[in-house]
């Protein structure tokens, strides 16, 4: 049978709106959603409502977190948590190994999250760009492997990059731009990209990409 793999971006997030955020940040790599990355969410939400998606995974990160929230509450599904789609560990971005949000402060504010879902994939710090996409790939193969309904990833520039690569033969070039969103199919032929980087269900579309 086919299956479709939809791949998605977080909305805009905080420190790209207020950079300052960043210098008295507790988790200063760990940075929440703007008031448009959350319209942008919902938005993207609502253009997935009537796709048969069975399940939903993001990035541990707190901005794909509340993207994949608000697309969860639109399609009334839980959503798993899946450190393999995490933000690149580029050491150029980040001085230490990013924290992120532990269980017991997400469990008050997203009930939807499925914690009886383990990582398939741990990340290691720092990791260049070959490792980030072998990460990456090798996540997206063993989701569909393991998940063979219609699934939903949401992660990062990087992770749409390297999940998308690591499913679609021949290098593909792919747009992922914020709250963007990919659409890979299963054919008995292979993998097949049938939206790159679509943002036409976004009333306020980043001008130039940021991958970080």
């Amino acid at each position: 049978m086919s299956q479709t793999v939809w791949i998605a971006r977080h909305g805009n997030r905080l420190d790209f709106v207020n950079p300052e955020w960043f210098n008295s940040a507790e988790r200063r790599y760990d940075p929440p959603l703007s008031e448009d990355g959350f319209i942008q969410a919902r938005q993207l939400g609502q253009r997935l409502k009537s796709e048969e998606i069975c399940h939903i995974f993001s990035s541990p990160f707190l901005r794909a977190i509340q993207t994949a929230n608000e697309i969860a509450e639109i399609l009334n599904l839980p959503f798993k948590l899946e450190a393999g789609l995490s933000e690149w560990h580029n050491i150029d971005w980040m001085t230490e190994t990013p924290e992120t949000h532990p269980q017991e402060l997400l469990e008050k504010e997203f009930p939807r999250i499925d914690w009886n879902y383990h990582s398939r994939v741990i990340p290691q710090y720092p990791e260049n760009e070959e490792e980030m996409y072998y990460r990456t790939a090798a996540t997206a193969r063993k989701l569909v492997a393991e998940f063979t309904e219609d699934i939903l990833l949401v992660g990062h520039g990087a992770s749409v990059l390297g999940t998308t690569k690591g499913l679609v033969k021949g290098n593909p070039i792919v747009n992922a731009s914020l709250c963007c969103l990919v659409k890979v199919v299963s054919h008995s032929y292979g993998w097949q990209m049938e939206l790159n980087g679509d943002v036409s269900h976004l009333s306020k579309r980043e001008e130039k990409i940021r991958f970080n």
